[in-house]
């Protein structure tokens, strides 16, 4: 299968947006303060499901970002 040029630098933004979006919500999850991520100190389910909801996002993004990546070389290979 062979990925277009637009749709291989999608993929590659979409991984890469994905990272950054899930970094910032796992340092705003630790950081919470409102009692929802910790109480007295202690993870609570809430961060628990989160941070494990930013682990599959962080995987996703990176193979679809592989994806995109291996596409555009591809590409390239073949110019």
């Amino acid at each position: 299968m062979k990925l277009s040029r637009p749709v291989s630098w999608f993929l590659l933004a979409f991984g890469v947006w994905s990272w950054v979006i899930w970094i910032t919500f796992v340092k705003n999850l630790v950081a919470d303060g409102s009692g929802l991520a910790f109480d007295d100190g202690r993870p609570t389910a809430y961060f628990w499901v989160h941070l494990l909801l930013a682990v599959v996002s962080f995987v996703l993004g990176t193979v679809v970002g592989a994806i995109g990546l291996r596409g555009l070389r591809a590409l390239r290979r073949t110019a």
